[in-house]
């Protein structure tokens, strides 16, 4: 079971992502350490809890703005980056591999659509490209009218169709709420999609929902609250190695 520690940046700093209303996002407040700076969270997600890979959604970037590219590119120096900056841009997947990210997300709420997908593949075909099903209350969240509000199942079967294999299922409602991840949604993907990767995001709480969400055929999952405080401990995070 793969956890995956998340990191939002926001003007600079980490920030404490709740429900996916970004206008209210604060800086992270952490138990594990000081501030809300962005490296310093890595350097103390990994020692204390030993996790090498690193989720990071650049939500200056995902919302039109320059984005936190040197920022970026530091945290790359301390972990497996993983890259959400809101791009189904060839020439930026690029630059951001070239940061140093180790895989470049690329989120349904800013892909055009399912071939826009493909041509990426088509364009890049060995870039290490992670979809991630953007969803709001099990409902994808897509500029794409034919894809917009679908459920996450119908979704995922145009794109991975158009060359998905690793996927990360977000719901934005039940990030930071404290409400747990929706394992039925993960047992529901992964019985019908058995051959892809489905790392499951929103609403970790505790080792418990980890447990469950690798009983339903999760390969990992995305999580930060639970990290910061507390609920989760070093020694448990082992047990599920």
């Amino acid at each position: 079971m793969r956890v995956v520690p998340v990191i939002d940046l926001k003007g600079g700093v980490a920030v404490h992502a709740v429900r996916g209303d970004r206008e209210r996002y604060r800086p992270v407040r952490s138990r594990i350490a000081d501030g809300a700076d962005a490296v310093g969270l890595a350097r103390a997600v990994r020692d204390r809890f030993g996790l090498d890979e690193l989720y990071v959604a650049d939500l200056d970037a995902i919302t039109g703005g320059p984005g936190n590219a040197t920022l970026v590119a530091a945290l790359a120096h301390e972990a497996r980056v993983m890259v959400d900056a809101g791009t189904a841009d060839a020439k930026t997947i690029a630059d951001l591999l070239e940061l140093g990210a180790e895989r470049v997300v690329i989120g349904t709420e800013t892909l055009p659509g399912a071939e826009a997908f493909r041509r990426l593949r088509s364009e890049l075909p060995d870039a290490p490209l992670v979809l991630s099903l953007d969803l709001r209350g099990g409902a994808l969240i897509s500029p794409d009218p034919t894809l917009s509000g679908t459920g996450a199942a119908d979704a995922l079967e145009s794109l991975a169709d158009a060359g998905a294999r690793e996927v990360i299922v977000l719901d934005l409602l039940r990030v930071g709420s404290g409400e747990g991840p929706d394992v039925a949604l993960i047992g529901e993907l992964h019985a019908r999609f058995p051959d892809l990767e489905l790392l499951a995001g929103g609403g970790v709480r505790d080792a418990a929902d980890l447990g469950a969400l690798a009983d339903a055929g999760a390969a990992g999952a995305l999580v930060a609250t639970a990290l910061h405080n507390g609920t989760i401990a070093a020694d448990e995070l082992h047990a599920l190695r």
